[in-house]
């Protein structure tokens, strides 16, 4: 078969609103990366911040270094969580709806980190999914994220569900 008349494979869409307008044609069931966020916790620097480029693993965090699988080939490497927020509305209004920890370090003077790419891909798809998976961070990051999102709008917060704050609580 000639190369020009084979037909391209389906690729995976990303879709803003609902072009599809219910018809339920092409692009049905197709993910809305929409209302996802990638917030970052800098565990020595004590802050978070949101950094859309990790949606493509091309934040300012991400760039410029190369990731390994093994943790212990980066021994000086600085710690973060990379943290998925999804936010939904309910009727009373929007909240925080799913919100997934991944661990990574980077050591910039080495040009090299650590981060396992099937756990921030799995862990990006159960925040879509409104699963809550904090619980196993360390106390001083989950301090950090907890008050970024109170600050970041309370009201938010205050709608969330109870096992968002569990989960965020410290012992």
């Amino acid at each position: 078969m000639d190369m020009e008349k084979k037909k391209k494979p389906v690729g995976f869409n990303i879709i803003k609103n609902d072009p599809t307008d219910g018809h339920g044609g092409f692009g049905i069931g197709a993910l809305s990366l929409d209302n996802v966020s990638p917030v970052f916790v800098d565990v020595e620097g004590g802050e978070a911040f949101v950094d859309i480029g990790a949606m493509h693993a091309r934040s300012a965090v991400e760039k410029g270094i190369k990731f390994l699988k093994n943790k212990e080939e980066v021994p000086n490497g600085k710690p973060y969580w990379l943290v998925w927020v999804t936010i939904d509305r309910k009727q009373e209004g929007p909240y925080y709806a799913g919100v997934t920890a991944c661990e990574m370090t980077v050591d910039r003077e080495i040009r090299r980190g650590y981060k396992s790419l099937p756990d921030h891909v799995n862990k990006m798809d159960k925040s879509m999914k409104r699963r809550i998976m904090a619980d196993h961070m360390d106390e001083r990051s989950k301090t950090i994220l907890q008050n970024y999102l109170q600050e970041f709008d309370a009201g938010m917060w205050e709608r969330s569900e109870e096992e968002l704050k569990n989960q965020l609580a410290i012992n």
